[in-house]
């Protein structure tokens, strides 16, 4: 029986080579709806098994035995479960998004790879084979990228790049942890954080899945991406796929590996303020749909880390919520604005408008996965945000109210932005160039409305994602639906839905009661003269554009233009300044180097002498 822990990942890897050898497109969209349905369907049996383990042994390295482990527990089988799952809704969405796009073969192929070494990331008991799959994933995330063509070779390197280092940097944190524990098999390990060595390892892993899930300062490749790769993509891998290996191997880090001391919560839960702020200010500004939500995407992650920075139960339980909810949300806004894209061939708010009247269940979907990623009750953003804020408030001290302002400041930022998406995406007047464009296709609708309804039902019975997949993992039992969520207090989702209901229900009664006489619409006159309509249109962005003129704001919105805040930038200046420095001591001139050979023969005979 321990055996299916292997299908999730040979399963969809197999079926991608299979695609790599098919001639025909339709029967590979087909093996890979296939090979994502049975995956998905495996990895739901696996979380309804008990604990599942397999061992195969392979290396010996003196006190060390690195193993092909894998292990099943409850929180690594709900995260295979989800990373399957949305995997095989981005298929579904695929199938007419991505018709006629170039390397439609190899995007269906690399999909499959991506969710088999996730899977295998999931899994991984040992260290070093957590690696060997976590180190695949850029590399995979590279050609996702790249093929989608238009200059994307460039944001591809750089997410490379970026991952990719952090990926090394685990390396070193992982040849720390074999030094003080002597084994690298993660449900054996153990370490108190009491010393420089202990510290150091904690912060080389927690680089490692705090890059993955895109928190700052390593999230400069997602705003980048997410100007050329294709929708799906960023869809999958920034939105979901990448939070949900980020954070889980984040929740492992601090709370099984390690023993987080004081100054380390406060070192996560600074990273989670100043990501939720700075990233949301920088989406506040965007004119281009694609470039907002990649900020949101990497904003929303601030919330995940300040959670599990907290330490605190209801901190942490919130943290791993609110990591479900924006994997769903994110998702839904991401296929929204591929929708939008679909149809209209552009994502510049200012050259959209009115879709609302001919694409209905684009913009309701799209509305209810804005109000849920702002916090608005009675959504599943509400919730998981509010268990944070209590987290927060829990943890005590003198600095809480730092972090609780950051978070609440934050979501009403991102209610603010999303304002303007609505407006300028759906409302307002519609452009003359737009021609009265359709709603999508029937499988692209399905993963939107999907995602909607995940939105509302773990909103207001948010106690059933709570007790059955967050509730397990910390070993704490929350309420059923319809009773109050019974940490630190809190109210029950369901009944506070029902007073909203009836409230709103009330509000019309009495708006139908009043006089309301309907409106006549006429036309426009200026001075006597006829106006036409789209002389009036307003895009919805221009309000903002004063945010980016606004004091100390100007100096920091113009350095963020500048990339001087971006880690890859200083990367690339220190590489070209150390690549001058030797070029003008390596002139090529003979005597030179041998200069340079009698100077290295007298340090190596100080160093022997001593």
């Amino acid at each position: 029986m321990n055996l299916i822990l292997l299908i999730p990942i040979i399963l969809p890897i197999t079926i991608g080579f299979i695609c790599l050898i098919v001639p025909w497109q339709r029967i590979r969209e087909v093996f890979t709806f296939i090979g994502m349905l049975l995956t998905t369907a495996v990895a739901l049996k696996i979380l309804l098994l008990n604990e599942l383990r397999l061992q195969i042994e392979w290396i010996t390295l003196s006190s060390a035995q690195i193993n092909f482990d894998l292990i099943s527990y409850h929180f690594s089988a709900f995260i295979l479960l989800a990373c399957s799952f949305f995997g095989l809704l981005i298929t579904i969405y695929s199938l007419k998004q991505m018709k006629g796009k170039y390397h439609l073969k190899e995007y269906y192929i690399y999909l499959l790879w991506t969710v088999g070494i996730a899977n295998g990331s999931i899994l991984s008991n040992n260290l070093v084979i957590l690696l060997i799959f976590w180190s695949i994933m850029p590399v995979l995330l590279y050609l996702l990228i790249d093929i989608s063509g238009s200059g994307s070779g460039k944001a591809a390197l750089k997410s490379i790049i970026i991952v990719g280092g952090s990926d090394f940097l685990m390396l070193l944190g992982v040849v720390i942890i074999w030094h003080l524990k002597g084994t690298i098999t993660m449900n054996e390990i153990i370490i108190p954080i009491e010393d420089g060595l202990s510290t150091a390892a904690f912060i080389l892993l927690t680089i490692g899945a705090v890059a993955k899930a895109g928190a700052m300062p390593f999230h400069s490749w997602i705003p980048d991406a997410a100007e050329v790769a294709h929708v799906p993509v960023m869809a999958f891998l920034p939105a979901a796929l990448d939070k949900l290996l980020g954070i889980y191997l984040l929740v492992r880090i601090a709370l099984d590996l390690f023993i987080m001391d004081y100054s380390m919560k406060v070192l996560l839960m600074s990273i989670g303020a100043v990501t939720i702020i700075a990233a949301v200010m920088m989406a506040l500004v965007q004119k281009d749909l694609r470039k907002l939500l990649s900020y949101h995407a990497v904003s929303q992650v601030g919330y995940m880390v300040l959670g599990i920075g907290t330490g605190t139960l209801i901190g942490i339980a919130g943290g791993l919520f609110h990591m479900l909810n924006n994997v769903i949300y994110k998702c839904c806004l991401f296929l929204c604005c591929g929708a939008v894209e679909h149809r209209i061939k552009t994502t510049n708010l200012e050259r959209l408008g009115g879709l609302a009247r001919t694409m209905p269940v684009t913009f309701i979907t799209c509305v209810i996965a804005a109000l849920s990623i702002s916090g608005i009750p009675p959504l599943n953003g509400f919730v998981s945000k509010w268990m944070v804020y209590q987290g927060i408030i829990d943890v005590g001290g003198s600095i809480w109210p730092i972090f609780l302002i950051a978070a609440m400041f934050g979501s009403a930022l991102t209610l603010a932005s999303f304002v303007k998406v609505l407006h300028s995406v759906f409302l307002g007047e519609m452009p003359k160039e737009i021609m009265e464009p359709k709603e999508v296709e029937f499988s692209m609708k399905v993963p939107l409305v999907i995602l909607a309804l995940f939105c509302v039902f773990f909103g207001i019975f948010a106690q059933f994602p709570l007790k059955y997949f967050i509730g397990p993992v910390l070993e704490v039992r929350f309420s059923g639906i319809g009773e109050a969520i019974n940490l630190n207090g809190m109210w029950s989702p369901t009944l506070a839905t029902t007073l909203l209901a009836f409230s709103l229900v009330c509000g019309i009664i009495f708006y139908r009661l009043g006089n309301i006489k309907a409106l006549k619409e006429g036309d426009i006159f200026v001075g006597g003269e006829p106006i036409d309509c789209e002389e009036l249109r307003i895009s919805g962005i221009h309000f903002y554009d004063t945010i980016e003129s606004t004091g100390f704001l100007k100096y920091l919105y113009k350095k963020a233009k500048a990339r001087a805040f971006d880690p890859y930038e200083w990367g690339k200046t220190i590489s070209f300044s150390l690549y001058s420095g030797l070029s003008k001591i390596h002139r090529g001139i003979l005597p030179i180097y041998i200069l340079w050979i009698i100077i290295g023969f007298a340090v190596l005979l100080f160093i022997l002498m001593k």
